[in-house]
């Protein structure tokens, strides 16, 4: 059941990222692929989990999990939130950020093995610096992005944006009670995806999409 979840989030998420690369496409918005980016961040670390529920944990499947779920999502959203503000110069920040987190989470010793069915804890298999510092940089500085920017312009598209803030809600839940398991996990992905894909899509009609943050 716990893999089923996690699959179809995973599914979920990599559609909602083919639906915006396909406006990408059309509109050449740069805050759409970074949505994109975020959305196919959030299917791989989704696919891992189901991966690692299904066939029990190992090293690739939750190297993956880590650097999509934990390090890339988020910051990636939050790109997303400040390119439709204008705010170009987010795109080398998160660029130079993207390649340290890819860099750090294949080089990175891991401190034990993994084996089992519960997701690993990081704490208990990677070093504090640099890669699970740059995870708490990443979420806590995207997180704060998506909401702050949601505040400033949550009138314009208040059902979108609400829902995209749900979904970010409900994933930040999520992280926080994994180590309550699997089945637990996989729900709070699925819910989200559903949040977010409500979010995107909701005012797919206009000429905009809604704000995510």
């Amino acid at each position: 059941m716990e893999a089923l979840l996690a699959f179809g989030a995973a599914l979920l998420s990599l559609r909602l990222a083919g639906r915006l690369a396909g406006r990408w496409r059309t509109r050449r918005a740069p805050e759409l692929a970074a949505w994109g980016s975020s959305l196919f961040a959030y299917a791989v670390a989704a696919g891992a989990l189901a991966w690692g529920s299904a066939y029990g944990w190992s090293e690739v499947p939750f190297r993956l999990y880590y650097l999509f779920g934990g390090l890339l999502t988020a910051p990636l959203l939050s790109a997303g939130s400040l390119l439709l503000l204008g705010r170009r110069w987010v795109v080398p920040v998160v660029l130079l950020y993207v390649g340290l987190a890819a860099g750090a989470a294949i080089a990175e010793p891991l401190s034990a093995p993994i084996s089992g069915e519960a997701i690993p804890e990081a704490q208990e298999h990677l070093d504090l610096f640099p890669l699970r510092l740059l995870a708490i940089v990443g979420n806590v500085a995207g997180t704060a992005a998506v909401v702050g920017v949601a505040v400033v312009t949550i009138r314009r598209r208040p059902v979108g944006t609400g829902l995209i803030l749900a979904g970010v809600a409900v994933a930040a839940v999520g992280s926080a009670v994994a180590g309550l398991g699997v089945a637990q996990t996989a729900a709070f992905l699925l819910v989200a995806c559903v949040f977010l894909y409500g979010g995107f899509t909701v005012s797919s009609g206009k000429t905009r999409p809604p704000l995510p943050g």
